[in-house]
């Protein structure tokens, strides 16, 4: 299975990412510049976090008219799996990938740390090798984290099983219903705050995202095997 792992000016996660689907994954993974016209080669994408273009106006605003977007839209539309953390998340929100928006922190502080999480659903390509109602840890690093839609969506959101995941033991940063992750209706894009490749191995102080990875694969080689 072959990633992108996509570069913004400003992404300063990409290295983590790299590593997790490279060394710990064991699976073929390329960086991919804001620039590059298609992603027709990969099988999955991920947007990274950090501050992409300096988190201007607010965060994700202009990386969501970056030249790759079109081909993450494509991609999206092609039901290919697609994974936003953190940055990552906050670009595919102002690209309407999903639904609602991010607000700052209810302290106003940059947040970072381990938090636990709940797994509000594990019947996706992302979620399959949790239990259901698996709590795992975590880290996040972010100062607008706070996720934000209005009755209707969330209404939606708690309809489809669009929660994939909620913050446990506590909010760290206001966020509605707790909520920690979201995907799409389709069931490929997901967007979450917490940072899972920053928790594949145990020296890190957790290896509970390493599965989030492996459901990944797992579902594209399912897939691979019936279409093949």
């Amino acid at each position: 299975m072959k990633f992108a792992v996509i570069v913004f000016p400003g992404s300063n996660c990409d290295v983590d990412m790299y590593h997790a689907i490279k060394d710990e994954l064991g699976e073929e993974v390329e960086y991919v510049w804001h620039t590059a016209d298609t992603l027709d080669e990969f099988d999955a994408i991920l947007l990274p976090g950090g501050f992409s273009y300096g988190d201007y106006l607010r965060s994700g605003a202009i990386a969501r008219f970056s030249n790759v977007m079109k081909a993450i839209q494509k991609a999206a539309e092609e039901g290919k799996p697609i994974l936003g953390v953190c940055n990552g998340f906050q670009i595919l929100l102002e690209a309407a990938l999903l639904p609602g928006a991010m607000r700052r922190n209810n302290s106003l502080k940059f947040i970072c740390r381990p938090v636990t999480l709940r797994v509000e659903n594990n019947e996706t390509m992302f979620t399959s090798l949790y239990e259901p109602g698996e709590v795992i840890t975590i880290p996040i690093a972010h100062g607008e984290g706070n996720y934000y839609c209005d009755e209707e969506t969330l209404t939606k959101l708690i309809e489809n099983r669009q929660i994939i995941f909620r913050y446990h033991d506590e909010n760290p940063n206001g966020s509605l219903e707790n909520i920690a992750g979201i995907m799409n209706e389709n069931g490929n894009v997901l967007g979450m705050m917490p940072h899972p490749e920053r928790a594949v191995d145990a020296l890190l102080g957790s290896a509970d995202g390493l599965k989030l990875f492996q459901s990944i694969v797992k579902y594209w080689r399912v897939k691979h095997v019936v279409t093949s």
